[in-house]
């Protein structure tokens, strides 16, 4: 791959801005597994996924890079679960306690312990899911001792309209929240408001299209 390819390109702005305690997760969904490829040879290694069976085929054929780090970050339904613990190392959208104490169970079973985020959801947002702060309070004694599951931080998306102050401070509360529950990790930013998830204490961003490039037409 030429060194002065837009990819190429993208992925130096984002890592020169990046400091050193924030890490690049490449949202790969919706990608050609030749994407995944050229990215993994400018030296990226953590993909997310939130499509298990297009994950599946792509690590199919991927497989000659060797161990890549998957990163589930999609909505995690309850009857894939077993799949997806047996294939990502981390999850990114636990939702609920029932969801964890389910995940909980079959870790033990197939013997993994994976990194999970608990998605909060600080502001309102009919869209989308994810523990309000009172109830993830309420329930952290709980989650937090569901070993083998290593709870390690937070994962928050912003309403959409919201301006650059406004997710600012939404992304301030998510850092304060994990700090409260003394959690290291929080996911936050993606491609439209990384800088302000940066500027908050993001330990992940987040990037798709704005970090791979459009997504074909047939991916959506």
């Amino acid at each position: 791959m030429a060194i002065d390819s837009p990819l190429a390109e993208r992925f130096a702005a984002v890592r020169h801005a990046l400091p050193p305690t924030c890490q690049l997760l490449a949202v790969s969904k919706g990608q050609d597994a030749e994407v995944i490829r050229e990215a993994v040879a400018l030296g990226q290694r953590s993909f997310g996924e939130s499509r298990l069976q297009e994950a599946l085929l792509k690590r199919e054929r991927l497989e000659d890079l060797g161990p890549l780090d998957w990163h589930f970050i999609g909505r995690l339904q309850a009857n894939k679960a077993r799949a997806v613990l047996r294939h990502f190392g981390t999850l990114h959208s636990l939702d609920s306690l029932p969801l964890a104490e389910r995940l909980q169970r079959i870790a033990m079973e197939e013997g993994v312990a994976p990194v999970v985020f608990a998605q909060v959801k600080l502001r309102p947002d009919p869209g989308k899911t994810g523990f309000e702060p009172d109830a993830l309070r309420e329930a952290w004694p709980r989650l937090a001792d569901l070993a083998p599951l290593r709870l390690r931080g937070l994962m928050t998306i912003p309403p959409l309209g919201l301006d650059p102050a406004q997710r600012l401070a939404l992304f301030h509360d998510c850092a304060a929240l994990g700090r409260e529950l003394q959690l290291p990790e929080l996911s936050m930013g993606m491609s439209g408001d990384w800088r302000e998830a940066v500027q908050a204490g993001a330990t992940w961003i987040r990037l798709g299209s704005g970090l791979l490039g459009n997504r074909p037409a047939a991916e959506g």
